[in-house]
C-alpha cells in the first residue's frame, strides 16, 4: 500500500517560468536515465528479490525515485506555468504567444502537445519505453546495472546544472544529483555483501578463455595497461591467418538427414549465382555523372 505526502522530498523555488529549461527538464522525467525508469526498474526487481534485505533496499529506493519523478514533474510545470495559462487562455497576440512557446529544444511540443506540463518524453520529445527497464532478475547482474544506471543519471543531472541558470532549480538538481551518488553505494554494498558474486550468474566460465586478452585489432595504437598485462593475463596477438581459438577450421557445420540436405542443395542450385556473365543492371541504364565506372549497354 502506498501512501501519498503531498509535501515534495525536497522545496524547489523556481524563479521564473522559462519553458526552454523546462524541455530540457523532461530528460530526468521521462528519458532513459530518468526518474521513472528507475523507479520501475527497482520496483521490479524487488517485487521478485528472494532476499528480504536486498528487497527492502529496492522497494525503498525505488519509492523514492518516484519522489524524485515529483520533484522534477514540480520543476517542468512550474517552468511552463506562464505559457500553460497564456496558450489556455489566448491571453495574448498570436506573435507573443508564440514568441513565448518557441523557444527552443522542443518547448513548442511541450506547450502544444501537453499543455505545459510534464511528459513522459525525453528533452528530444522520444516517448518514454518499457525497454528502458533492462532488469534480467540476476541479483549479481542487475546491482551491476543499477549502479551503472545511478552513474549515467549522475552525469545528466551533472550536464543540467552546468546549464541551468535559475539558482533554485540549480539547487533542486543538486539534491537530486546526490542521491544518485548514495544510490549507487547502496547498490555496490548490496553486490559485494553477496559471496561469490563474480562472475555474475551461477555458472563459472571455462579457465582456458578466462584469462586471455585477444588483440584482435591491427595497426598502431595498441596499448597495454592492467586490463590486457600482468599475471592475471595472457596476451594472444590475433593474426589475419589466426586459426580458431577452439581449433578446427572455422567453418560452421550441421548434421543433416538426407532428405533436408538434398532440399539444401537444390535451393543452393536454384539461386546460384553466374560468373560467367556481366549482365546490364538499372543502374547501368540509368547512369549519370558521378557514376563510376558502369557495364556498357550494348
Amino acid at each position: 500500500m502506498f501512501m501519498h505526502n503531498k509535501n515534495l522530498m525536497y522545496t524547489v523555488r523556481v524563479a521564473e517560468p522559462d519553458p526552454k529549461l523546462a524541455s530540457l527538464m523532461l530528460e530526468q522525467f521521462g528519458g532513459p536515465q530518468g526518474e521513472l525508469a528507475a523507479a520501475l526498474r527497482y520496483f521490479t526487481q524487488g517485487l521478485s528479490d528472494e532476499d528480504p534485505g536486498r528487497k527492502d533496499m529496492l522497494i525503498d529506493i525505488a519509492t523514492e525515485e518516484l519522489s524524485h519523478l515529483e520533484i522534477i514533474g514540480s520543476i517542468v510545470a512550474m517552468l511552463t506555468k506562464g505559457v500553460k495559462g497564456k496558450l489556455a487562455e489566448g491571453a495574448e497576440e498570436v506573435t507573443d504567444l508564440y514568441a513565448d512557446i518557441a523557444k527552443g529544444n522542443g518547448s513548442h511540443t511541450l506547450a502544444l502537445l501537453y499543455g505545459g506540463g510534464p511528459a513522459l518524453t525525453n528533452s528530444a520529445g522520444q516517448l518514454w519505453t518499457g525497454g528502458y527497464i533492462d532488469s534480467i532478475g540476476e541479483p549479481t547482474a542487475d546491482l551491476r546495472s543499477n549502479i551503472a544506471a545511478e552513474s549515467r543519471a549522475k552525469i545528466i543531472y551533472e550536464r543540467l546544472i552546468n546549464i541551468t541558470p535559475d539558482p533554485g532549480v540549480k539547487d533542486a538538481l543538486t539534491f537530486l544529483m546526490t542521491r544518485e551518488i548514495a544510490h549507487q553505494k547502496m547498490f555496490e554494498k548490496a553486490l559485494y555483501s553477496i559471496d561469490n558474486n563474480f562472475p555474475p550468474g551461477k555458472l563459472p566460465g571455462n579457465p582456458e578463455y578466462t584469462d586471455k586478452y585477444y588483440n584482435m585489432s591491427q595497426g598502431d595504437g595498441d596499448a597495454r595497461g592492467p586490463w590486457n598485462q600482468g599475471e592475471q593475463w595472457e596476451f594472444v596477438n590475433v593474426t589475419p591467418d589466426q586459426a580458431p581459438v577452439s581449433g578446427g577450421d572455422g567453418n560452421p557445420s550441421v548434421r543433416l538427414a538426407a532428405e533436408e540436405m538434398k532440399a539444401v542443395n537444390e535451393a543452393a542450385k536454384r539461386t546460384m549465382s553466374r560468373t560467367d556473365v556481366n549482365p546490364v543492371t538499372g543502374a547501368d541504364l540509368g547512369a549519370g555523372p558521378g557514376s563510376g565506372k558502369m557495364t556498357p549497354v550494348k
